[in-house]
């Protein structure tokens, strides 16, 4: 999302400075970086402005590409960003696929310390693949798990038309590796590929039967879709957790703590109803994140 949703081109929208820690400030200077989609943009503003808070002089840099982000803290150009297990794992680390949420975690903590990043606490949220239907349409055929669609689809092969990307349809661990863990498949003319934007709302609107999308998404619960149960664990973990380089954390002792006080508290539930909040209600960023950060106490 990683390898998925996380995969954008844009550059930063703020310039930033090889040493973002340069400065006179008590607490010094701390760049915040971020990925180019709506999650992403809620994770580093409620970090951006929550460090502001604590006193920080804080410079954002967001709407960037899942490799140039890397590249930046990597280069110093910013000092940390929220990162998915599974992407730096496979993507960065090129290992393999991992589905277990604790295994991937440790895999890439291990992997970046070498490159004197440091993964801090990650959240209790997995922004994985999910598999889509409608609520209703689900309920009434009696499909909860990614098997039962399977047997559904074995058993009634035209009836079931299937919305992907272009990345999820031409990825082996995509579209093709799903059929096979699960020993079905999709008739290709029920298969339509679309932009990741319009999946969401092609379902809702019946345009089609069944969907991929991320398991996080607030449009899941804003347009009664229900995520079906991978019980055979076919889709890697990408859990999110503050990502840092080792220099900063270093000169700054108390932020590791303050960042794990945010990521301890973010959970699947609250990481879609922020992305609804934004998504579905068209809410404001900044509002969404310092809404939340109030919420919990976190600023005033």
């Amino acid at each position: 999302m990683m390898l998925l949703a996380a995969c954008g081109a844009s550059k930063p929208e703020t310039t930033t400075q090889p040493n973002a820690l340069s400065g006179t400030d008590s607490k010094g200077k701390v760049t915040v970086g971020g990925k180019d989609f709506t999650e992403q943009h809620i994770l580093s503003k409620i970090t951006s402005i929550y460090l502001k808070e604590k006193g920080y002089d804080v410079k954002e840099a967001s709407n960037m590409g899942s490799t140039v982000v890397r590249q930046a803290l990597e280069n110093g150009q910013i000092d940390l960003y929220w990162e998915y297990t599974g992407t730096s794992l496979v993507i960065y680390n090129k290992q393999p696929v991992e589905t277990n949420p604790d295994v991937a975690y440790q895999k890439v903590k291990e992997k970046d310390k070498e490159k004197n990043l440091v993964w801090l606490n990650k959240a209790d949220f997995n922004n994985t693949y999910a598999i889509m239907m409608r609520e209703q349409q689900a309920n009434e055929l009696g499909i909860k798990t990614i098997s039962d669609l399977a047997d559904y689809v074995k058993k009634n092969t035209d009836k079931i038309k299937f919305a992907s990307n272009a990345e999820f349809y031409a990825r082996e661990d995509g579209i093709k590796g799903l059929e096979k863990k699960y020993g079905f498949q999709f008739p290709p003319k029920n298969v339509v590929k679309m932009d990741t934007g319009l999946l969401y709302n092609a379902l809702k609107d019946g345009q089609i039967d069944v969907s991929v999308g991320f398991a996080t998404d607030g449009r899941i619960k804003g347009f009664k879709l229900v995520t079906l149960q991978d019980d055979k664990l076919f889709f890697p973990a990408y859990n999110a957790a503050p990502v840092v380089r080792k220099e900063v954390l270093d000169k700054n002792k108390e932020l590791s703590d303050l960042l794990n006080d945010v990521a301890t508290r973010l959970s699947t539930e609250t990481m879609m109803k922020l992305n609804h909040s934004v998504d579905v209600e068209h809410k404001d960023v900044a509002e969404v994140a310092r809404e939340w950060l109030v919420s919990q106490k976190l600023i005033k």
